[in-house]
């Protein structure tokens, strides 16, 4: 991790800080982000750019959309960046949040054993996949931490009307990159986002076996939270951040970001 860069990374059980002294230091904006972002190394990449061109810090607490939003309801976080449109439309629409702007997306893959005892392989959807999971009651570890690619997750599961409680179902409470290292340990499937994947795939020993369905279209947004319900955010710096991600240069640089050549995010702030 750069050193130039100013972080912390909050475990869930610590996710909810403050600290008086920042509305006296505007020069420091708390972001609540998914862990997707951090894991990836999206915001090792950006950050230093950002702080370079502006001169604010950022301070950053990767803790899964759920726990990200319920922050910025809190007003423990300057701004947010998530990746679950239904919650963020409800944030915005309960006066939490201000000015949503897409940012970018990736899309959420199916990953598991290279034996694949489901034969998900063969199947069209994600939906096919997980009833098939269910069927031969495969090991399938579920983050469930109520974050973005959670709430992916049992939005699949509803798809299927089929309640998640056969006995190869895992719940574990972790962020991307424990979760799959342990379905990796366990030789079992997981839905996780693209770019957490492509960091950490080549420590496993799983693989993707369902992909480009369009139901596992994974978009983020950049929404800062409301000043008018909290006065002394740094509402300023969130959004001097938050335009400096949806113009030309954060754009460029989200889409110049790669792991192994390979692109992890594609930006869209400009699409209608």
């Amino acid at each position: 991790m750069k050193a130039t860069v100013s972080y912390t990374i909050a475990a869930a059980s610590i996710a909810l800080f403050s600290y008086s002294a920042h509305a006296e230091d505007q020069s420091r904006v708390r972001l609540a982000t998914t862990t997707s972002t951090y894991h990836s190394g999206l915001l090792d990449y950006l950050l230093p750019e950002f702080e370079k061109d502006t001169g604010y810090k950022v301070d950053v607490i990767a803790a899964g959309t759920g726990k990200s939003l319920k922050m910025g309801e809190n007003g423990d976080v300057d701004l947010v960046m998530t990746h679950a449109p239904k919650a963020e439309a409800n944030f915005v629409e309960k006066g939490y949040g201000v000015l949503p702007r897409k940012l970018m997306y990736n899309d959420f893959v199916l990953v598991g054993p290279q034996a694949d005892p489901a034969t998900v392989s063969d199947d069209k959807t994600v939906a096919e996949a997980f009833k098939d999971i269910a069927g031969v009651n495969a090991t399938f570890i579920s983050r469930g931490d109520d974050s973005g690619t959670h709430k992916k997750e049992l939005g699949i599961w509803a798809q299927t009307k089929m309640e998640p409680n056969f006995t190869g179902y895992r719940s574990v409470g972790q962020g991307m990159g424990p979760t799959l290292n342990m379905a990796s340990e366990m030789q079992g499937y997981t839905l996780t986002d693209r770019g957490t994947w492509l960091a950490y795939n080549n420590k496993l020993d799983l693989k993707i076996l369902l992909q480009g369905d369009k139901n596992l279209f994974n978009p983020y947004q950049v929404i800062l939270v409301n000043p008018e319900r909290y006065p002394t955010i740094n509402y300023q710096g969130a959004k001097v951040f938050s335009d400096w991600l949806v113009n030309p240069r954060g754009q460029e640089l989200i889409n110049s970001f790669k792991l192994n050549g390979q692109q992890l995010f594609v930006a869209n702030a400009n699409e209608k």
